[in-house]
């Protein structure tokens, strides 16, 4: 009965040294994350760490940030973010701990006899037999479950850097907006003056006044509302950039990016997402999982849970010593697992039908943002190529007329007027191609194709 105790603890020995540092299982989780975003996300688990990050945050803020480094600081700074990092510490942890046998258990008692003197006492010492045997199950089980929850992790680094991107393309082209509301304020406030003053000399009537007024007055209050919706905008990219105090002081980039000349390839991209997706591949392994455990479930059914064999002695009250083997295991009478068996049977199927659905919901949501990027891109195209120059060239006769004198000053401010509103509309695409770009991105898992497809591109901007 030495032989099991000795195999008990050499296997002890040998596991014993199974790592319980997380930081190997994140590289892996950042350098899948790099290959498909080029992101770097980085882990603070110690004083140097966070200074380092810290650091590196202070540098980026200094400049008026741009949508890259706006990601690059939440990848550092953002707390949430870094607790989800610890997930991947406690699935190495729960690894490490996989990859460990049960502690052998000693047991005994003293017992002293009614008359006379003496005592007797007992002694066991007894090892689980069957944990040994199922800890390389145990730990391919755990391994697969680090596995899931670096793919995880990434995910969630990915959806971080889609959700600054879109906070900061809001805020951008929300601060333009202000910029162009702020013109038309002031036009408006020019009419209004100008109506006063026609309305002094007699020229309109006190309805024509109340109208030019009315406008103006309507105006001052979308540049309020549009301040204060700036202000949200920048609260929430301080969210997620984990930004506070005196580091809420920073400005951005003022204008949105331009719209590249051509357009990224389009074709394939459902295949992208099912093979890039990293929510796809942690449901994958979630299935496997949910699988190897049925599997194993059904070979160990009338199995019992624990063999605990080992060595008991003895001593009597007189002296003499009885040594022997002990066993003990639990008999699967009442509980055949039966029950365990349909659960995780059902928690298989399940797992199944959510893989399914999350590969039909990525290929309608690469389907959805991909049609929203290009017609926002249509859009933001049309206006920028047509619409604002014919404003434009509105405003250029108009011109000519008023100084011709064939046209009024009323007709001059709402020449300028409509050129305002057509340059605020191609903002609103312009900025909306920007977001369906971020959410394409995410669909996908990753950055984009770099390759421009120009036959896509040229064909679009010809309509």
């Amino acid at each position: 009965m030495s032989r099991p105790l000795t195999a008990a603890a050499s296997m002890t020995l040998l596991v014993g040294c199974a790592t319980v540092n997380p930081r190997p299982a994140f590289d892996d989780m950042r350098k899948t994350v790099a290959e498909r975003s080029r992101l770097d996300p980085e882990w603070s688990r110690t004083s140097e760490e966070t200074s380092a990050a810290e650091e590196a945050v202070t540098k980026l803020l200094a400049a008026p940030l741009t949508v890259d480094a706006a990601v690059q600081i939440a990848l550092l700074n953002n707390p949430t973010l870094q607790a989800t990092f610890e997930e991947i510490g406690i699935s190495q942890a729960d690894l490490a701990q996989a990859a460990r046998v049960e502690n052998p258990e000693i047991s005994g008692f003293v017992r002293f006899p009614s008359e006379g003197t003496g005592s007797n006492t007992e002694f066991s010492l007894v090892q689980n037999v069957f944990d040994i045997f199922l800890q390389p199950l145990r730990k391919k089980v755990a391994a697969a479950e680090l596995e899931q929850t670096k793919l995880r992790v990434a995910n969630e680094v990915l959806a971080l850097a889609g959700e600054v991107r879109e906070a900061f393309f809001t805020l951008q082209a929300r601060q333009q907006l202000v910029s162009r509301l702020t013109v038309i304020r002031d036009l408006t406030e020019t009419a209004a003056d100008f109506a006063r003053k026609q309305y002094d000399a007699g020229t309109i009537n006190e309805l024509e006044l109340e109208s030019r007024t009315v406008i103006h007055r309507e105006s001052k209050v979308e540049v309020v509302v549009a301040e204060a919706e700036v202000r949200a905008d920048r609260e929430r990219l301080n969210r997620l950039l984990g930004l506070w105090g005196p580091r809420t002081v920073w400005s951005v980039e003022d204008r949105l990016p331009e719209i590249p000349d051509a357009e990224i390839p389009l074709a394939g991209l459902e295949r992208v997402a099912v093979t890039n997706r990293q929510d796809l591949q942690a449901a994958r392994w979630g299935v496997d999982l949910v699988g190897r455990a049925l599997a194993l479930r059904r070979k160990t059914r009338f199995f019992p849970i624990g063999i605990h064999l080992g060595v008991n002695t003895e001593k009597d009250v007189g002296g003499e010593r009885v040594t022997g083997s002990e066993i003990a295991l639990q008999l699967p009478i009442f509980d055949t697992g039966k029950a365990s068996i349909a659960r995780l049977d059902a928690e298989h199927r399940r797992a199944q039908r959510q893989l399914e659905a999350l590969a039909v919901n990525a290929r309608s949501e690469v389907r959805e943002e991909r049609d929203r990027m290009l017609a926002a891109r249509d859009l933001a195209l049309y206006y920028g190529r047509v619409l604002l120059p014919q404003r434009a060239r509105i405003l250029d006769l108009t011109l000519r007329h008023y100084n011709a004198m064939f046209k009024g000053a009323y007709d001059l401010l709402q020449a300028k007027e409509a050129e305002v509103e057509a340059e605020k509309a191609y903002l609103d695409s312009w900025r909306n191609y920007w977001i369906a770009r971020a959410r394409l991105e995410r669909a996908l898992g990753g950055s984009l194709p770099a390759e421009p497809n120009v036959a896509t591109a040229a064909g679009r901007e010809g309509r």
